[in-house]
C-alpha cells in the first residue's frame, strides 16, 4: 500500500480579523456530541497540486473563514456553567500538505479504513484546549496523478451536513470567487402559539426523550473494550435501491395496495438485518439507533451551521430476523414520529435538564445515520473537476457499529446509494457474505476483499 508523507503544517487565519469580544455559544445538540469528531475525504481524479494551485487552495481558505468565525476560534469554558464556548480570535484552522506514493486510481483500488484515515489528520484535544485547532485540513498529492482534501473537526462545533457545506464554500471561493456561507445562529425557539408550560402540559413525543436519558445513563457504563472495528464502503445502483424498496414494501391486505418506505427507511432494515445476523442472532434483531438530520423539520436552511441529526431508538419488538419489511416498517414508523413538535419538546427538555453528564450517542446501539442532506459532489474545484468520491466518519465507534447512508454520485440515478459500515472486522466479513445483502448487487468501493 502507497507510504503518505507529510510534508508541513501551517496555520491558515481568515483575511478579515475577527472584531474582539465576540463569542459563540454551541447548542444543546451541539453539546450532545462533544465526545465525537468528524472526518472527510474528497477525492479528485485531475487536480494537479502546483505550486499555483496550492496557493490558490491557501487563499481560497483564508477568504472563507472570514465567513466561518466559530471555525477559527478557540474552546473555553464559561466561568457561569463551566460549558464550552467558542472564542472568536481568528486563531486559525490547522492545514496538513502531504504527498501520496502512486497514483489516486492505484489507492482507491485497495485503500482500507486505516490508511483511509491518513488522508485527514487529526489531534485529540490538548490539556490547555484554548491553543487546540478545532478543525483540520488536509491536502493530499498523489505523485501519479490526483488529490484528495481531507477535513476533520470537533462534532460539538459541526456535523456532517455543516462540514460538507463548509467545503462545497471552499470550492464556489477557490475557482468561482463567490460562495454560499453558512448560517450562524442558535436553534430555533417554539412558535409562540405552540409554547407550552411543561408542569402542565405532558411532552407530545416522550420515546424520544427517554431514549437521550437511556442512552445518557447507558454512556456511563460503557465496557472499555480493545475491538479492533474496519470499514466497508459499498454502492448500490439506483435499480437495486428500486429493488429493495419493492422487497421492504408493507402490502396493506385491507386496501390491496403497498406502503412504500423511503430508500433511507428500506436501505437501513436491510442492514438492520443482515447485521443482526453477522452479529449472530438468529432470531429477532439487535437494539439500533436512526440519526436524523432536522434541518428541514426544523424549518432551517441546509447551511445552519451546527448540529442538527437527532437520535431515536426503533424498537425491533417481535421482528423476526430475516424481515426485511417489517424491519423497514418500524424504522418508518420511528422516523414519521421524528416532527417538529416532538423535536422541540427535545430541545427544550435538554435545555431544561443540562448536564455535565454526556452520552456518547453512538457508543450503545447500532447506529444507523441518514445523510441524504449531504453533497459532496458540490465541491467541484477548477474547471469541472468534481469529487469522483468521499468518504465519511463518525469517530470514535464504540457499541454495535455505524452505519452511514449517502447519496451515490451524478449519473448514477437518483436513488443510488453509497453504505459505509463499521463493525469489528470479522462481522464485516460475514455482512459481506450475506445472502440477503448480496441479491442487491453491492460494488465495494473500499475495504475488505476489495482487490
Amino acid at each position: 500500500m502507497a507510504e503518505v508523507t507529510y510534508l508541513c503544517k501551517r496555520t491558515i487565519v481568515s483575511t478579515k480579523p475577527v472584531p474582539p469580544g465576540k463569542y459563540f455559544p454551541p447548542s444543546v445538540l451541539d453539546r450532545l456530541m462533544e465526545k465525537n469528531h468528524i472526518r472527510m475525504v474528497f477525492y479528485y481524479p485531475k487536480m494537479i497540486m502546483t505550486g499555483h494551485v496550492n496557493h490558490v487552495l491557501r487563499e481560497s481558505l483564508s477568504e472563507l473563514l472570514t465567513s466561518y468565525p466559530a471555525v477559527t476560534g478557540r474552546l473555553l469554558r464559561n466561568e457561569e456553567d463551566g460549558q464550552w464556548i467558542i472564542k472568536c480570535n481568528d486563531a486559525g484552522v490547522r492545514m496538513v500538505e502531504a504527498r501520496a506514493q502512486g497514483s489516486l486510481e492505484d489507492w482507491l483500488k485497495c485503500v482500507d479504513r486505516d490508511k483511509e484515515l491518513e488522508l485527514v489528520c487529526w489531534e485529540e484535544m490538548y490539556h490547555k484546549p484554548y491553543f487546540w485547532s478545532t478543525f483540520y485540513v488536509q491536502l493530499t498529492e498523489f505523485e501519479d496523478g490526483g488529490f484528495a482534501i481531507g477535513l476533520s473537526c470537533l462534532h460539538l462545533l459541526a456535523d456532517l451536513t455543516s462540514a460538507t457545506v463548509f467545503i462545497n464554500s471552499w470550492a464556489q471561493t477557490a475557482f468561482y470567487g463567490k460562495m454560499l456561507a453558512s448560517y450562524f445562529h442558535p436553534l430555533p425557539p417554539r412558535k409562540p402559539s405552540n409554547k407550552k408550560a411543561h408542569h402542565d402540559i405532558p411532552y407530545s413525543y416522550t420515546p424520544l426523550i427517554n431514549h437521550y436519558k437511556s442512552t445518557t445513563e447507558r454512556s456511563k457504563s460503557i465496557p472499555v473494550v480493545d475491538t479492533k472495528y474496519t470499514t466497508v464502503s459499498l454502492a448500490f445502483a439506483d435499480r437495486m435501491v428500486r429493488a429493495c424498496l419493492d422487497e421492504a414494501q408493507i402490502i396493506d391486505k385491507t386496501k390491496k395496495m403497498g406502503l412504500g418506505p423511503s430508500p433511507f427507511e428500506a436501505l437501513a432494515g436491510l442492514f438492520w438485518v443482515c447485521i443482526s445476523k453477522a452479529k449472530g442472532m438468529t432470531n429477532g434483531l439487535l437494539n439500533m439507533s436512526v440519526c436524523l438530520d432536522m434541518r428541514n423539520v426544523l424549518n432551517l436552511d441546509k447551511r445552519f451551521f451546527g448540529n442538527c441529526m437527532v437520535y431515536n431508538q426503533v424498537h425491533s419488538g417481535n421482528l423476526q430476523g430475516n424481515d426485511l419489511s417489517e424491519a423497514a416498517k418500524a424504522i418508518g414508523e420511528v422516523v414519521a414520529k421524528m416532527d417538529n413538535e416532538g423535536v422541540m419538546d427535545l430541545i427544550e427538555w435538554l435545555q431544561e435538564n443540562d448536564h455535565r453528564d454526556l452520552p456518547l450517542m453512538n457508543g450503545c446501539d447500532l447506529v444507523c445515520a441518514s445523510l441524504g442532506a449531504v453533497d459532496p459532489y458540490l465541491a467541484v474545484f477548477g474547471d469541472g473537476i468534481r469529487p469522483i468520491h468521499a468518504s465519511y466518519y463518525v469517530e470514535p465507534v464504540l457499541g454495535l457499529g455505524q452505519v452511514l447512508i449517502l447519496p451515490g454520485p451524478p449519473g448514477e440515478g437518483p436513488l443510488s446509494r453509497v453504505v459505509m459500515v463499521t463493525l469489528p472486522e470479522d462481522e464485516i466479513v460475514k455482512l459481506c457474505e450475506d445472502g440477503l445483502l448480496l441479491r442487491f448487487l453491492p460494488t465495494i468501493l473500499m475495504g475488505l476483499n476489495k482487490s
